[in-house]
């Protein structure tokens, strides 16, 4: 990794700080996007210590809004000449329903949106480095979800979990799509489930969510343990050809038959474009 530039959301905190400090004491530099300049400033601080001498970088961004989608995915990409390896991981899970300024479910907005613009954002940078790789954090979660079309924002019966199931399915399909278009190009997408992490995931989420996702760290794993496969996918040489797949403890993993619906993948990256507003 030594000379590579790898971005990162939510890189202030849980699995995503600690795959940040792992990738900077391998070599790479980090460009860290995060909501919180507090925590920000003492991500880069960590990274500064042990990774001395590399111009790491902090980017702040509220990742529910496409405007500020937008503006950090271009940001970076007119600051850097080329991405070695962009790491979707950013997420949440919302006790109740929120809708952002963009009129999105911000489950849908943060876990599903944010990848999709910044990938589309970043796309040219991945191309232009010599083998680029995009990692999007998934989860089990998605296995018992299901898309509907006409109710992509969940206006009707929202549920927590069901609500963050939906988005965890956006992201393996998400993956699929993208690593069909990206075929014969040097770039690799794949996603991955980090397992249960006792991190800051669902605290702020409002509602018997909250309650529920305390007691459960209770028997979590440990946030080094849950960015293992992030590490992994973003380094391995192993899985520098690997694309379109889905990992669980740095191996292929079965999804659900939802997930390698191919026709749902395409019909999600066209309505994710008409969202955005990105051509498709």
């Amino acid at each position: 990794m030594r000379g590579k530039t790898v971005v990162i959301t939510g890189a202030t905190s849980g699995i995503g700080e600690v795959a940040a400090l792992a990738l900077a004491k391998m070599g790479a530099r980090i460009i860290a996007v995060g909501r919180s300049k507090a925590r920000g400033d003492a991500t880069v601080a960590r990274l500064r210590g042990s990774a001395p001498g590399v111009a790491h970088a902090l980017h702040l961004a509220d990742l529910s809004r496409l405007s500020e989608m937008k503006r950090v995915a271009a940001q970076i990409a007119d600051q850097e000449a080329h991405v070695d390896v962009l790491i979707n991981n950013a997420g949440a899970a919302f006790g109740t329903r929120q809708v952002t300024e963009d009129g999105l479910e911000r489950n849908f907005a943060l876990n599903h949106m944010a990848y999709f613009v910044l990938t589309s954002g970043l796309r040219e940078r991945l191309a232009a480095a010599p083998a680029g790789r995009i990692v999007n954090t998934a989860s089990s979660a998605h296995m018992t979800a299901a898309l509907d079309f006409d109710d992509l924002q969940s206006e009707r019966g929202y549920g927590a979990i069901k609500a963050y199931g939906r988005s965890k399915l956006c992201n393996i399909l998400f993956t699929r799509e993208l690593a069909r278009r990206l075929h014969g190009t040097a770039v690799t997408a794949n996603c991955l489930h980090p397992g249960f992490v006792a991190t800051r995931f669902a605290d702020e989420s409002g509602g018997p969510l909250s309650y529920l996702t305390r007691v459960a760290k209770l028997f979590a794993i440990s946030p080094a343990r849950g960015a293992d496969t992030i590490i992994y996918l973003a380094s391995a040489p192993d899985v520098a050809q690997t694309t379109g797949q889905y990992f669980y403890r740095r191996r292929p993993a079965k999804t659900s038959a939802a997930a390698q619906d191919d026709r749902a993948a395409s019909t999600l990256w066209q309505r994710s474009a008409a969202l955005a507003g990105i051509e498709d």
